[in-house]
């Protein structure tokens, strides 16, 4: 049994595999947030894509996301809090870290991701979901003027950091 990439102690081919495979969807914001990271570890952009709301997905720049997906060494997903999301919601909030490394430094991305569903699909929704928070650990934030951590190819100060 290999356990799932996503930290929920189940094994992968019940826990995310059956989403990242088209099989069935996500039945919480939670699950989707889970699946999502899990398409991280796996170098799933098509997932990544098709699992962000079909109105936003134009700005989505799968190059800078397989990059991110790729250079990154994951290391595990913490669910810090989650509000609503449940099968009968429209909205949930999942407040989540990331942890991976990079380049040889550790670092961790916090954010506070909203999901909204459409005709009863979980999906993303990058435009509500609060700046994520991007660390080196132990604590240190990143530089104003280092290679933003999503993977976008700009500046912090230019992508996730901007004030």
């Amino acid at each position: 049994m290999t356990d799932c990439p996503c930290g929920s102690g189940s094994a992968f081919a019940e826990c995310c595999a059956p989403l990242l495979s088209g099989e069935r969807r996500a039945r919480t914001a939670e699950e989707l947030m889970r699946s999502r990271y899990t398409a991280y570890t796996r170098k799933e952009v098509d997932y990544i894509v098709a699992t962000t709301r079909p109105e936003q997905r134009r700005k989505v720049d799968r190059e800078s996301i397989a990059t991110w997906a790729g250079g990154a060494e994951w290391k595990g997903l913490e669910i810090r809090t989650t509000e609503a999301g449940g099968p009968d919601d429209a909205e949930g909030l999942v407040e989540f870290v990331a942890r991976y490394t990079e380049q040889g430094q550790e670092r961790e991305y916090h954010e506070r991701a909203r999901f909204s569903r459409l005709e009863g699909v979980w999906y993303f929704d990058q435009r509500r979901s609060a700046a994520p928070r991007l660390e080196k650990v132990p604590g240190s934030a990143v530089g104003r003027n280092e290679p933003c951590p999503c993977g976008s190819g700009k500046k912090y100060k230019k992508c996730c950091g901007k004030a």
